[in-house]
């Protein structure tokens, strides 16, 4: 009874210690489009499928800080273990994973909304869950083949998942605006396509990086910051006919593509930190509404006031 009780007590105090450090580097969120609760899946653009190599969105940031800590990203992932999602065969095991390189960007906004300077770019290879297995029993008909949502009662073809960037170490001080990408690298497309030489090429199921797509929503999501242009993205495809312009303004590089995006806007959250300029400011509870540069909070005032003399 007793070790049960030092058990229980000691995971009591790891799941205390991995918020605390989860909430190190956070900061407060100055963007958001990312639905809570989360759905089992959410529509979105395949890079693998659509020849794609990046995606972007212009976005305006709310109250709060301006010391760049996280981009966290909504992926759509559709591939399965074996099987495949569209042969109505998937089979994944509980709770498998999978990794791969996800790269944030994160751009000035130049004259007439084009694409400027880049200011961040950071590449993290992430956890990416596979989707579930194909459920004969509660998924048939137009729906064979996707996996059931118990708490939506919905069939699905892909799941989401949030992935989270730290782009703390980059110590970048964002304007209002900015452009926020995603790139990433699928056999074929991306800026250094993988080719066809992996052995997950040759199986049935594929690489889960050609089934993996980034999630998008509609900016009834939007709980901070703004969309200034909700009809515009920022886009490189391969393929002209996905430009809203038809390609007319190129294709194979990042640019502008202006237009056709309504209601189909990445999915994605920033945080920042919020460092106090002065020890004024720390003072009368004010501690309270400042983190430092990392995101990590103050414990109390003196904390506060010792950062802004010392930087620690």
């Amino acid at each position: 009874m007793r070790i049960k009780t030092v058990c229980f007590f000691s995971s009591i105090v790891l799941t205390v210690l991995f918020a605390a450090m989860s909430a190190f580097a956070q900061g407060n969120t100055i963007y958001n489009t990312i639905p809570s609760p989360l759905p089992g899946n959410m529509f979105s653009l395949g890079y693998e499928a659509t020849s794609t190599s990046e995606w972007g969105d212009q976005v305006g940031f709310g109250p709060g800080g301006r010391a760049l800590t996280t981009v966290t990203v909504t992926m759509s992932s559709w591939g399965c273990q074996a099987g495949h999602w569209n042969t109505n065969d998937c089979v994944t095991a509980l709770g498998a994973t999978f990794t791969h390189p996800i790269t944030v960007n994160i751009y000035k906004v130049a004259a007439g909304n084009q694409v400027g300077a880049l200011l961040a770019t950071q590449t993290q290879t992430v956890t990416i869950p596979y989707r579930p297995s194909a459920d004969p029993i509660n998924c048939t008909g137009a729906n064979a083949g996707k996996w059931y949502d118990v708490g939506s009662a919905t069939c699905f073809n892909g799941k989401a998942a949030n992935v989270t960037i730290d782009l703390t170490s980059l110590n970048v001080n964002l304007p209002n605006n900015v452009i926020v990408s995603i790139a990433y690298n699928t056999s074929h497309y991306g800026y250094a396509p993988i080719g066809q030489t992996p052995a997950c090429y040759s199986t049935a199921a594929g690489c889960p990086y050609d089934s993996l797509n980034v999630a998008g929503t509609d900016l009834s999501t939007l709980t901070a910051g703004s969309n200034p242009y909700p009809d515009d993205a920022y886009y490189n495809t391969q393929y002209a006919p996905y430009y809203c312009d038809g390609g007319t303004g190129g294709v194979g590089s990042f640019r502008l593509d202006a237009g056709c995006w309504t209601d189909f806007k990445p999915s994605i959250k920033v945080n920042a930190g919020n460092p106090p300029a002065s020890a004024n400011q720390c003072k009368n509870g004010g501690w309270q509404n400042y983190t430092r540069a990392d995101g990590s909070t103050f414990k109390n005032q003196g904390d506060c006031i010792q950062y802004v003399n010392t930087g620690k």
